[in-house]
């Protein structure tokens, strides 16, 4: 017997599939402590590779020409960000045919193994080009776990979390984001006080990458024991029949949805949580100390943003907050950027309101892209879709951001950041407003289908 939502009967007498399926239980706080974990570490082993570019280069290759060394070093971290999305679509269609914690178990494996090789493989003096050719190898293979871990695990977490807090959920995996890159920023640090110049060129680097594959294995365990999402294992049970399903086209608009909602917060991840710091230092004549601290007592400021504005998208909608965000962008970054000066302070400020505005996206990105994909394409759709919208857009903005202003004409890439928010807006006023929607029931993204299906009227129709 159908009854309706708004019956005080139904709520009093009816549990709704929201009520009783999806109230947190020990089992989903487990699940979503292990993709937390992972995600950290996935972000920390990834990190690590930028913060010791210069001892890599003197490693793997020729130190005879130190600039050459250094720029296949950079290279070599750029063919990992192409690799992203070939690992986004294998293991984005592995984990919707085997399950998002198979794949999740794999990638952190996957990671942690490639870390150590690069920690072991011997030196350039050693073995020659094939140092080099090793560590390509190595930095392919975290490429394409990166793609897959990180569509998968958008994918896990939205799946594990009770509809109404969707949102909030989500926030967790920028959050672990966030905090695998100041730890491993940290680990940096703290490693260059400890062992001295000579100490990180002979082992102190290695230490670190080593530090990356031994954390793998409890990460490994953990996610060994988590569960599998209740969507995924009832979607495998569904007849073909009757699963949503998207043509080619309506794949492709989707996923052109999703790099429009995406591209502006990669953007600006890229500029004000990775290399503001560098352009303080190397354009504004910054103390690197003192910039790194800067930036760091930012980076915590961010983490409790993130988990407020993903709470504040629960209530509000998932629309309001990417178009606010794509606004806010472009009302405020340039001005910021012109705030940065030789003063410590200046780039705290103005990286804290810039990761703000970022967060304001990236918080809810996780529910939000995942509530455009039915169950039985999600983990690849979301996982590809992201990748190269991260390769295209995240991945040059350091370079970018760089040539404008080398160049005399860096207003000329606050114009470049200002058009990505833009289709940001763009998205935002597309796609349908998708907060605490049924994920066993999504079709179109877009508004002229009508509303989509919250949990609650999923299963009282």
């Amino acid at each position: 017997m159908s009854v309706s939502p708004s019956s005080p009967s139904a709520e009093a007498d009816t549990p709704t599939r929201a009520e009783s399926d999806w109230r947190p239980r020990g089992g989903q706080f487990r699940s979503l402590r292990a993709a937390v974990a992972g995600n950290v570490l996935e972000w920390f082993d990834w990190t690590l590779y930028a913060i010791f570019s210069t001892y890599i280069a003197a490693h793997f290759f020729d130190k005879a020409d130190g600039s050459s060394a250094l720029l296949s070093t950079l290279a070599v971290f750029a063919v990992g960000f192409l690799a992203r999305p070939l690992g986004g679509l294998v293991f984005g269609r592995l984990a919707d045919a085997r399950g998002r914690k198979t794949v999740l178990v794999v990638t952190i494996t996957i990671m942690s193994v490639a870390s150590l090789m690069i920690a072991l493989v011997p030196g350039y003096e050693q073995i020659g080009v094939w140092s080099s050719v090793l560590l390509l190898v190595a930095r392919l293979a975290q490429g394409l776990a990166h793609g897959g871990e990180s569509g998968v695990s958008y994918t896990y977490v939205s799946e594990i979390a009770p509809p109404k807090h969707r949102g909030l959920w989500s926030s967790s995996v920028f959050f672990a984001v966030t905090l695998g890159v100041m730890l491993a920023t940290a680990l940096g640090a703290v490693s260059t006080a400890a062992f001295g110049e000579d100490g990180m060129a002979s082992y102190g680097w290695r230490a670190a990458f080593v530090l990356g594959a031994v954390l793998g294995l409890l990460v490994l365990w953990l996610r060994k024991t988590a569960e599998e999402t209740s969507h995924f294992t009832e979607g495998e049970t569904e007849p073909d029949a009757v699963r949503p399903k998207l043509s080619k086209g309506q794949a492709f608009r989707t996923g052109l949805l999703v790099v429009l909602l995406a591209c502006g917060h990669n953007c600006a991840y890229y500029v004000w949580a990775t290399f503001a710091p560098s352009f303080a230092i190397s354009s504004r004549g910054m103390d690197a100390q003192s910039a790194f601290v800067a930036s760091l007592l930012a980076q915590a400021v961010a983490l409790v943003m993130l988990i407020g504005w993903g709470a504040l998208s629960d209530r509000v909608g998932r629309r309001p907050m990417i178009i606010a965000m794509g606004v806010a962008a472009i009302v405020l970054y340039y001005p910021l950027s012109l705030l940065i000066s030789d003063a410590p302070w200046t780039l705290f400020v103005a990286q804290t309101v810039g990761m703000g505005v970022w967060a304001m996206g990236a918080a809810m990105y996780p529910a939000f892209i995942s509530e455009l994909f039915p169950t039985h394409t999600r983990a690849a759709g979301v996982a590809f879709a992201t990748s190269v919208s991260v390769a295209l857009f995240g991945g040059t903005a350091p370079y970018l951001m760089t040539w404008f202003d080398q160049s005399g004409i860096g207003w000329g890439f606050w114009i470049w950041v200002g058009v990505l928010s833009s289709l940001a807006i763009l998205g935002g006023t597309l796609v349908r407003e998708t907060k605490g929607i049924d994920l066993g029931a999504v079709t179109s993204p877009f508004r002229e289908r009508g509303p989509a299906r919250t949990e609650q009227e999923g299963a009282t129709r």
